[in-house]
């Protein structure tokens, strides 16, 4: 069967976010002072084949915990619907 994943990595909430930190400054220069403490992260969508759903979910975990998030520094979650 044929998934999609949708995967949001974002930093830890202890590490610092310098682009963050940059967004939140410029909030107040556009008169959006309102807005503050933007995180800055990825959002990556794949699809895949898998015998179920439990598999696919499997796969998309090892693959973010190898490859698309760096877990010292990041979180990740994500969801999975058949395609």
């Amino acid at each position: 069967m044929k998934f999609q994943a949708e995967i949001d990595v974002m930093p830890k909430k202890e590490i610092l976010d310098p682009q963050g930190k940059a967004v939140t400054g410029s909030m107040k220069n556009l008169g959006l002072a309102e807005i503050q403490n933007v995180r800055i992260g990825k959002h990556i969508t794949l699809e895949l084949e898998a015998e179920s759903e439990e598999a696919a979910h499997n796969k998309v975990d090892e693959a973010c915990k190898n490859l698309l998030a760096n877990l010292i520094m990041e979180s990740y979650t994500f969801t999975i619907q058949q395609a």
